[in-house]
């Protein structure tokens, strides 16, 4: 696990709310704090889909960033800045198959529960911390140096500046 500070907020949730960058992650929560607190939980109703609609349109067990951004920026818009924001997105089971083959692990798929960034904005700070969820423990601590190193490279390529906290 990682904290990253943020250096130019502005931009980073311009990219977040505006932009395409984070829209493959999956959402776990989102909490946003305006006017009144407002929590998401991403994972899927699977009853509302009907079969069909769950194959064509790929939906998996957590709705996208992509899908949820729309109500998440329509939340926080406006001349106000709000309160405070935590989004915890996670990367998908096709995404983390290739991390893995790019990172030269050889970790069963099936043993990683979540490869997570909580993007946290509070105070007039926002910080991105990494998390690696297994589902068994070990002091092997590589995936969660990949994963980290990983999250530096997406945000230095989405052109977010950050620092190690």
């Amino acid at each position: 696990m990682v904290a990253l500070k943020i250096e130019d907020i502005k931009t980073c949730t311009a990219k977040l709310f505006l932009g395409g960058e984070f829209d493959l992650f999956l959402v776990r929560e989102v909490n946003i704090v305006t006017f009144n607190r407002f929590t998401i939980d991403g994972h899927v109703r699977r009853g509302y889909y009907t079969e069909e609609e769950i194959e064509e349109g790929g939906i998996e067990s957590l709705s996208t960033w992509k899908v949820l951004r729309p109500f998440c920026f329509s939340l926080i818009k406006g001349k106000k800045l709000p309160g405070s924001f935590s989004i915890t997105l996670q990367l998908p089971v096709k995404e983390v198959e290739a991390f893995l083959e790019d990172s030269g692990l050889h970790t069963a798929l099936e043993t990683i529960q979540g490869l997570c960034m909580n993007i946290r904005y509070e105070e007039g700070n926002m910080t991105v911390v990494t998390a690696a969820s297994l589902s068994f423990f070990t002091m092997d601590k590589t995936i969660d140096t990949e994963w980290e190193l990983y999250v530096q490279k997406f945000l230095k390529r989405s052109g977010i500046a950050f620092t190690r906290e």
